[in-house]
């Protein structure tokens, strides 16, 4: 039986995705569980990739092999196409329905999956799929720049932590001026994706 429950949040740069990963491990310290996490960011600024592995309860290292994980948040979708091979068997990727196509496939005018195609992909893969309209409801909390506090907060049907602690998670990762509407997009994530 595996003992920890792992998740990738995969997104581009200025996605908020190290954002979304405090904020889990916020929660797990809150509810004083065990968080494990690494995260890759090299190129973000650029519109590069971002990666992070959370583990909650994990006893060993924060890396999470191919084939383990239980959860992907992708705050895009061809994010969660390339990082789809982490998830196990039956493993859930909520997803915002956003396409940013990279720069060198656009400069170089090469082939990609449709936003439409995406989804199909990864259910062919054997994995659960919730899409997210995350800007419109980002925009409806407030901000448009919330869409990763929305992601994971449809993503929070998943998590093994209490709404609770996460809510109380958002409030003390995000700055002071902001935790109304990041707390409203949160909300309105979870009742959109009413436990798909």
């Amino acid at each position: 039986m595996k003992e920890s429950f792992d998740i990738i949040i995969a997104g581009i740069g200025g996605q908020g995705t190290i954002l979304a990963s405090n904020i889990i491990g916020e929660a797990c310290i809150i509810e004083e569980r065990t968080i494990r996490g690494a995260e890759t960011h090299g190129m973000a600024q650029r519109g590069g990739s971002v990666e992070c592995q959370v583990r909650i309860d994990g006893k060993h290292g924060p890396l999470i092999a191919p084939g383990q994980a239980d959860l992907l948040i992708a705050f895009d979708l061809l994010e969660a196409l390339r990082y789809s091979h982490f998830l196990r068997e039956g493993g859930v990727a909520v997803v915002n329905d956003h396409l940013v196509p990279p720069t060198s496939v656009f400069l170089q005018n090469l082939p990609m999956p449709t936003a439409a195609e995406i989804p199909g992909m990864l259910s062919a893969r054997g994995i659960r799929v919730t899409l997210i309209d995350a800007a419109a409801i980002a925009t409806e909390a407030g901000s448009v720049l919330t869409q990763n506090v929305v992601i994971l907060g449809a993503a929070s049907h998943h998590l093994p932590l209490a709404v609770e602690s996460l809510a109380q998670a958002v409030e003390r990762s995000v700055p002071a001026k902001t935790v109304a509407i990041n707390q409203k997009a949160f909300l309105l994530g979870r009742d959109v994706a009413g436990g798909c």
